[in-house]
């Protein structure tokens, strides 16, 4: 019995094939370009062809950085990329990744070579790339001395920055000699003390733009202990001198913009910081004014001349209160003593005797208050209010009790 295919699994057997043939994977196609049509997605429609036939091909929107010019039918070109089939109309067709013009053909291999090795090498490596300074007083250039390049770096970087330096190496940037050129202006400038060195031209063929790819050049770069920007032609074109710059710019203008500062934009920096540092200040004087003015109504509240004034007042007061004790003390004292005085006074010999009662003492001095202490013949003291006298016992009478 026959085998009976559908469409779709031919064109996917077809495309298998495409798929594993190595050759077709990664290959380059020269031709004449027509048809050449830039689709509103970004994408490019065109077709190859010579006097044997023709070769449709794409360039998809993602793939646009591998077209360095604007392509146009009748261009000669060499286009490397993929062939493949799209199935769905069962065709197959070059998806392109890079298009040069067909001069440029053997320098591009030279390029993708060098940047191969130099790769390699390590000179490509982030951690070999020196940051560039935001604030220059200097800045180097390496570039043709008449052209666009150097007059837009100029006018751009002294709009920046009116107070900068700028030193200019007047290089030659295409021909012959123009990689020397180019590595003594590098070196130059770096043994000069430039902050940070523009390296670059305005733009131009592969061809043009050679210079950039020697390797003598990337060498300078690489060992330049000066920060490097690289500017080479627009924003598509990309040299060695790209790779092994330590900061590339799409153009002589942004490159002039990376490397200076705006001045303008510095001083007002600098005016609202210290607007905003004043105003930090003086919230922070406030605060602490604030604090201070707390902290003396606590001092004033603890403060020892208030506790010693206070202690001064309290001692005042009980001295006050020791003293009207003391005064009540004493008169009552002297009520109580005047009762006493007032009960001891009947008590008091002398009124006794006053009273015209006397005081009799033997000779020895003893109190007489019995007749049975006493001889007729004793000699007694009789004492009595203004003086005492002396008697004999003449004779003793005793009462019946």
């Amino acid at each position: 019995m026959k085998t009976i295919y559908s469409v779709g699994q031919v064109n996917r057997y077809v495309k298998n094939m495409f798929v594993q043939d190595f050759l077709l994977q990664k290959i380059y196609v020269k031709g004449e370009v027509s048809n050449c049509k830039y689709h509103t997605s970004g994408h490019i429609y065109f077709s190859l062809k010579d006097e044997t036939g023709v070769l449709s091909c794409v360039m998809f929107a993602g793939h646009r950085r591998g077209l360095s010019f604007r392509m146009k039918d009748g261009d000669r070109v060499v286009a490397g990329g993929t062939v493949d089939v799209y199935e769905r109309d069962g065709r197959y067709q070059l998806y392109a990744k890079e298009i040069t013009l067909e001069g440029a053909g053997a320098l591009y291999e030279r390029f993708l070579q060098l940047k191969a090795e130099l790769e390699d090498m390590g000179m490509f490596a982030q951690e070999y790339k020196q940051p560039i300074p935001r604030f220059i007083r200097k800045l180097g250039v390496v570039t043709a001395p008449t052209g666009a390049a150097v007059q837009d770096i100029r006018n751009i970087s002294l709009r920046r920055n009116p107070y900068l330096q700028m030193i200019l190496y007047p290089a030659l940037v295409q021909g012959e000699g123009a990689a020397d050129s180019i590595s003594r202006g590098i070196r130059m400038l770096d043994e000069a003390g430039v902050d940070v060195i523009i390296v670059g031209r305005g733009g131009g063929s592969i061809e043009d733009l050679w210079a950039f790819n020697e390797e003598k050049v990337a060498r300078a770069i690489f060992e330049c202990r000066t920060p490097v920007i690289s500017a080479v032609g627009h924003e598509t074109d990309f040299t060695i001198a790209d790779f092994v710059a330590d900061l590339r710019a799409p153009t002589p203008s942004a490159a002039a913009e990376l490397a200076v500062d705006d001045y303008r934009s510095l001083v007002e920096s600098v005016r609202a910081y210290g607007e905003r540092l004043n105003r930090s200040m003086r919230g922070r004087v406030e605060l602490m004014r604030s604090r201070l003015e707390q902290y003396q109504v606590k001092l004033q509240y603890l403060s020892p001349e208030n506790r010693l004034r206070e202690n001064c007042q309290r001692l005042a007061d009980i001295d006050d209160r020791i003293r009207e004790a003391f005064d009540r003390r004493m008169q009552d004292s002297r009520h109580r003593l005047s009762i006493y005085l007032e009960r001891f006074s009947g008590l008091s010999p002398l009124k006794k005797l006053n009273q015209g009662y006397s005081h009799v003492a033997d000779e020895e001095g003893k109190t007489v208050t019995s007749v049975t202490q006493v001889r007729p013949g004793d000699r007694l003291t009789i004492s009595v209010t203004d003086g005492s006298m002396e008697a004999v016992v003449d004779r003793l009478r005793k009462e019946e009790r």
